[in-house]
């Protein structure tokens, strides 16, 4: 490695930042020919913490998380290669006080929510969602970014019990209190976002970080229609369903804030790129659950026509009566300020099992010869109907 040169191939051109981390540079890469941004650890940095980061970058690919090309070390050094993002931070586009536009408050908030979709749906939670996390490419694509004290599914945790990370104005609170940090945080932290987007302001505020986390601990922030009036109805309920102190009530992941965007939305085409990419895995699950109830609908329907048919091929059968009795189990999670669209409960329906027991026959003796004298009879002989049984469920 010389002085402006990484690996023999990243030529380091242009320092982007600084930290107590990384020097960050943008860099020209001689063998593909492209820019790149070259992340190199500072001298008294956290190592495992940057080793965290590219693992989480490695373990996702998606158009809206920012892509790790390459990582490595030099005389000692660590370092990352990352995909060059032109078009700034979110937080360089957001007016002083004032709202985004509601069109592309959506299409940002759309396309962040798919990128935490591809990240819960693998076992990582962010942790530090905030709008300096939210880079756009040179097609002004969001994509979320920095990954260094992400929580890994399956590998030891960066902190112990009651050690808090991340920026105060986006935390949880659960995160404020030390507590266990699921992808609800990263819901809660979206929620901050998309309130600051819709309203111009922050649902906190304060110049104090400790002030900051109390607030997101202990307080209720404000109906975000009664800062803006105006704010579009849907996006402001998501926006204080996210912001919700319980983690249970919150929605639970990336792939519901998503979910809950494609239905609010009117014009399917603001989302449409992310509604696309988003947790294919999870529409393979049900469409997967949806084959299984309705192969089941179709046995049902196929011994219910078998039965009729036995059972109307058998004059002597009774007829027989039986009900079915359907359960519904409804899960409801308390909203405290605002109502979501709810999705359709699930049923679990439980079929009778009906038995038909025909009664014994009996062989009558043949009836004598007739007598020789002529007599004239009159008979009626009526045959009794036989009705399938019709199954009632409520």
């Amino acid at each position: 490695m010389t002085p402006d040169t990484v690996a023999g191939r990243y030529r380091l051109e242009q320092r982007l930042s600084t930290t107590v981390m990384a020097d960050v540079w943008l860099a020209d890469d001689s063998v593909l020919e492209r820019r790149v941004v070259v992340k190199l650890l500072a001298a008294d940095a956290d190592r495992s913490r940057f080793e965290r980061e590219a693992r989480a970058a490695a373990a996702l690919a998606h158009p809206n998380i920012v892509q790790l090309f390459d990582y490595g070390e030099e005389r000692g050094r660590p370092y990352m290669v990352l995909e060059y993002l032109p078009g700034g931070t979110l937080a360089d586009r957001l007016p002083e006080g004032k709202p985004l536009p509601d069109v592309e408050t959506r299409r940002v908030a759309a396309q962040v929510a798919a990128g935490l979709a591809h990240a819960h749906l693998h076992g990582v939670v962010h942790r530090d969602l905030k709008t300096g996390n939210v880079l756009f490419d040179s097609e002004d694509r969001a994509k979320v970014a920095d990954f260094g004290i992400a929580r890994i599914h399956g590998t030891d945790t960066i902190t112990d019990t009651g050690t808090v990370l991340g920026t105060a104005a986006y935390m949880a609170p659960e995160q404020v209190v030390g507590g266990a940090v699921t992808p609800a945080a990263d819901v809660y932290a979206f929620g901050v976002l998309l309130y600051r987007m819709l309203s111009g302001r922050f649902p906190f505020e304060s110049e104090h970080p400790m002030e900051l986390a109390r607030m997101h601990r202990d307080l209720d922030p404000p109906p975000l229609r009664s800062v803006r009036g105006d704010a579009p109805g849907d996006l402001a309920a998501l926006a204080m369903a996210a912001l919700t102190k319980d983690p249970g009530a919150r929605p639970v992941d990336g792939a519901s804030l998503l979910a809950e965007l494609e239905r609010g939305t009117s014009a399917p085409t603001l989302v449409e790129e992310a509604a696309t990419v988003h947790l294919p895995a999870l529409r393979r699950r049900r469409r997967g659950r949806l084959a299984y109830l309705v192969a089941g609908m179709l046995l049902l329907a196929a011994g219910l026509v078998v039965a009729a048919i036995v059972v109307g091929s058998r004059s002597s059968a009774p007829a027989v009566t039986s009900r079915a009795k359907e359960t519904s189990t409804r899960r409801h999670r308390p909203q405290p300020s605002v109502t979501l669209p709810t999705s359709t409960p699930s049923t679990s329906t439980t079929q009778p099992t009906t038995t038909h027991t025909a009664p014994p026959v009996t062989t009558a003796a043949p009836p004598p010869p007739p007598p020789t004298t002529s007599t004239t009879v009159s008979s009626t002989t009526t045959t009794p109907s036989t009705t399938a049984p019709a199954t009632t469920g409520r």
